[in-house]
């Protein structure tokens, strides 16, 4: 069987691998002048490879219809992709958070080992070539066609395409959507593409908050995003968060946005400066343990003015907007500071708020949340159920997950499984 595999990202490689050892003739096109050009820069250029969490706990941080991902789960497992990549000589650990990253901290090695994977099955891998059309007959897939490096119109033969070509996340390296055109010139429905794990924006006086912090990295924090209209919790974290100069971003803000994209009513409550962040900035201390250490504190440097007291207790860039919103005169000394004042003190600490106003746009987003409707699209083979020998892998799909490696592990499942053969 001709297998075409459009795309030569992490679902596009391990479809490849996978057709290939079933005994296909198996090709490879990709737009960009070599494979994997978003893998490289995952995990800050680490690659966060998958998570070490069982594979049962998977679907729990796949927010965006990890239902549909059950199957493909079980048949391809954080194992499976551990395996391979270790049988090419990459080594991995685990970090914080069940991160999985090889040991050498270098993405260049997980994507060497994948191309090293697909030349031993004798994959071929045309790159600099622009597809711009699945040609079928009688609603079965029958060639492909695209332009080359030369500008020259081709014409490839295929009994199987799978359409592997990302979201509209990071444009740069080859992901801007063209597949959702493809597909939805083949009869598929495309849902609301939006950005997700993307940092947030602040507006006004919030944002220049953010902007005097610009660069502080939080670690070991507590933040909810809250639904001030009817006070309920948006999304609850524990972790990394940082300050830039349009807003919030980190590991823990990352996640929160895939959450927050589905909210409902979500424009309109932006929009109104009803979503606010909330960061509990000593969360191994409750009210009364950070009562009492900062009465210390006060005790030690009684004699020196509030502005210079607080070292000890926070990062250098927090000090002075704490002071700002604290409302206690910065010149005042320690000793002539209120019960009131330092409970209020202690209360901004544990709830420091910050007006989310949106989500950053969807070309810094890590990955793209919507896409190709599940419902057109068969769980347990990823084939089409509107075109015969159609099947689609990775972000293409209207799913996505949480920071952590499930994002990729959802590439490499549905990847595998799309590359199989089926009777």
């Amino acid at each position: 069987m001709e297998v075409v595999i459009i795309g030569g990202g992490p679902a596009g490689m391990i479809a490849g691998i996978t057709a290939a050892k079933e005994g296909n003739k198996v090709t490879i096109l990709e737009k960009m002048n070599t494979l994997g050009r978003k893998l490289l820069i995952t995990g800050k250029g680490r690659c966060n490879i998958t998570s070490s969490l069982d594979i049962s706990e998977f679907i729990n941080n796949v927010p965006g219809n990890g239902k549909f991902l059950y199957s493909v789960f079980q048949k391809y497992t954080n194992k499976d992709i551990l395996k391979l990549l270790n049988e090419n000589g990459v080594a991995t650990k685990v970090e914080r958070g069940n991160r999985v990253f090889p040991v050498s901290d270098k993405s260049q090695d997980v994507l060497n080992a994948l191309i090293k994977e697909l030349n031993k099955n004798k994959v071929k891998i045309i790159t600099k070539a622009r597809v711009y059309e699945i040609c079928t007959e009688n609603r079965k897939i029958v060639s492909v066609k695209y332009i080359d490096e030369c500008n020259n119109e081709t014409k490839l033969r295929a009994d199987k395409v799978i359409l592997a070509t990302g979201g509209k996340s990071y444009p740069l390296t080859g992901s801007t959507g063209d597949g959702y055109e493809m597909a939805k010139k083949l009869g598929h429905t495309i849902t609301k593409i939006m950005p997700s794990l993307v940092p947030l924006e602040c507006r006004n006086e919030d944002l220049e908050l953010c902007k005097s912090m610009q660069g502080l990295s939080l670690k070991n924090v507590g933040m909810k995003l809250v639904n001030l209209q009817n006070s309920k919790i948006i999304y609850e974290d524990f972790g990394e968060l940082l300050f830039t100069h349009f807003g919030v971003s980190g590991p823990t803000i990352l996640s929160s946005s895939a959450h927050l994209l589905r909210y409902k009513n979500i424009d309109n409550l932006l929009k109104s400066g009803q979503v606010k962040l909330q960061i509990d900035l000593k969360p191994a201390l409750d009210f009364e343990k950070l009562n009492a250490r900062v009465l210390r504190d006060f005790e030690k440097e009684k004699n020196k003015l509030f502005k210079n007291s607080l070292d000890e207790l926070l990062p250098k860039k927090l000090i002075k907007p704490i002071i700002k919103l604290s409302k206690i005169n910065p010149d005042k000394q320690v000793n002539s500071i209120t019960k009131k004042e330092r409970e209020e003190l202690i209360e901004l600490i544990k709830n420091f708020t910050i007006t989310i106003a949106g989500f950053r746009p969807i070309e810094e987003a890590i990955i793209t949340s919507g896409g190709v409707d599940i419902k057109e699209i068969n769980p347990k083979t990823m084939e089409s159920k509107i075109i015969k020998n159609l099947y689609f892998a990775g972000e293409i799909i209207d799913v996505d997950a949480y920071t952590g490696g499930f994002n990729l592990q959802i590439a490499y499942s549905t990847g595998y499984v799309a590359g199989k053969l089926y009777e």
